[in-house]
């Protein structure tokens, strides 16, 4: 397989990979490269999490999402997560559980998403990036996979963050 980068931005890259199928067919994909990211759901206690109200300018909405953030060069998750959960958010968190990862959208994207639960909060003040509008807001957890299920919730990684949650606080 052959790769060439044809677009280098912020936080992506945009790549052109060339290989040959089985048949002999030489196929394009366009693959966009990321450095993979955090997504913590705040668990306040048994029946309430921390969600936040993020305006998402690439889909013009403001969406119902976990806090999330993307890892830095060299970052350790664990890191990441804890400085994404105080900027969004301002809770620091002394318990930590890792449910593994996720990818986003493997048809177009290498991004790995790390999933965390944050346990044992202590409330203080948020610091979101300067682009960023956000509204932490608590929600009974219950509300929040109803939320799920009605459509409410668009964002995938915060449907399966509540769902695997709601799963394991049973």
């Amino acid at each position: 397989m052959a790769r060439e980068v044809v677009y280098t931005g912020r936080k992506v890259k945009v790549a052109v990979d060339t290989f040959t199928a089985p048949d002999g067919q030489v196929i394009r994909r366009d693959c966009i490269q990321h450095p993979g990211a955090v997504v913590i759901l705040p668990v306040l206690d048994r029946a309430h999490v921390v969600l936040l109200r993020n305006h998402r300018w690439v889909v013009g909405e403001t969406l119902w999402e976990v806090p999330a953030g993307t890892r830095e060069p060299g970052e350790p998750l664990e890191d990441c997560a804890r400085r994404e959960l105080l900027e969004e958010t301002g809770y620091t968190a002394a318990r930590w559980r890792s449910l593994g990862h996720l990818f986003a959208s493997p048809g177009v994207m290498d991004e790995k998403l790390y999933l965390f639960v944050a346990e044992d909060l202590t409330p203080g003040t948020a610091r979101p990036e300067a682009d960023e509008e956000l509204e932490p807001v608590t929600v009974r957890l219950d509300e929040g996979v109803r939320m799920c299920l009605s459509g409410e919730i668009k964002d995938a990684k915060t449907i399966t963050m509540l769902l695997i949650w709601e799963r394991l606080a049973r």
